[in-house]
């Protein structure tokens, strides 16, 4: 049997409404994210991700490329956000999270584009870089829940929340799957600009956790609820790996699944960087697989140089 996605119940109680409106009022003095820059997005002030009151979309479609309980065999019904809230150096995707391409997308046009993915036999909707919108997100899935959505929702972020729009998300995200990039503050300085990052993502990920869980599938394997986490190993240690899945095993527990990722390469500002100017080496990735197991953390994916 089907589970019915939570979001649903309170669409029907008007609690979800409820959230989006309170989630515009953190607009007013935008402390959405940790970022807290105050600036009132609703009169379309731009703070660090340069969003102010309307969302944008890079793109709606789709997507085969992510971890197999999110991807299934219809795929992954993906809509990148446009902008951040760190803009990492070595982003591979920057076009859209430094350069902001993309279009305007208002809460209607959201629910369109969630409506068009499920009918095109999406697994579920996954929102890809949501931290700074989950107002316009919340108010687009308000509509789309009305007219008839009812598949899971995916949250794919990095990580950086504010815990008050996090809470607002509670039994409204079925699946979580944020980042954790970095352990130390020297790296997330250098790397991010979010020298806080350690600070404010294991009390964001302590969240996601206990509204969710740890992953479930359904007969076919397609997750359906909870969490899994990604970790990208980065030149030099600069991730801190072991230190990250000491967190996870000890904080959370060894059930949650890891996708332990060697994919990096040099992208936008860092291809001119002494350390990040290179990819990660077959000896970089085996100790950060080693850390793994050091931590019995073997339930998720491996993706191998």
């Amino acid at each position: 049997m089907k589970r019915e996605p939570s979001y649903i119940t309170l669409s029907k109680s008007g609690e979800l409404s409820r959230r989006a409106g309170r989630a515009y009022l953190m607009m007013t003095g935008c402390q959405i994210c940790p970022r807290n820059c105050g600036v009132n997005r609703l009169k379309n002030e731009l703070g660090y991700c340069r969003i102010g009151k309307i969302a944008g979309v890079a793109s709606h479609n789709l997507h085969f490329g992510e971890e197999p309980p999110i991807t299934g065999t219809r795929g992954s019904g993906t809509i990148f956000f446009t902008r951040c809230n760190m803009r990492c150096v070595f982003c591979q995707n920057y076009p859209i999270s430094h350069l902001g391409n993309g279009e305007p997308a208002s809460p209607k046009r959201l629910a369109r584009m969630m409506l068009s993915l499920q009918k095109r036999g999406a697994h579920n909707i996954n929102l890809v870089t949501p931290s700074h919108v989950v107002p316009q997100f919340l108010a687009g899935l308000c509509i789309a829940a009305q007219e008839g959505l009812c598949i899971p929702v995916v949250y794919n972020s990095n990580g950086y929340e504010g815990l008050e729009a996090l809470r607002l998300l509670d039994g409204v995200v079925d699946m979580y799957m944020p980042d954790i990039k970095y352990a130390t503050r020297e790296a997330a300085s250098r790397c991010s600009d979010a020298p806080d990052y350690w600070d404010r993502v294991r009390p964001a990920i302590k969240e996601m956790h206990r509204q969710v869980g740890a992953l479930c599938m359904d007969e076919d394997e397609i997750g359906i609820r909870g969490m899994l986490i990604r970790h990208l190993v980065l030149p030099g240690e600069l991730a801190s790996s072991e230190k990250v899945f000491e967190f996870i095993a000890t904080e959370l527990g060894r059930e949650v699944p890891v996708n332990l990722m060697s994919q990096y390469f040099p992208a936008h500002e860092a291809v001119d960087d002494t350390l990040l100017g290179k990819r990660i080496s077959q000896e970089e990735f085996a100790k950060a697989q080693e850390a793994l197991h050091k931590w019995d953390l073997t339930e998720g994916w491996i993706q191998n140089l």
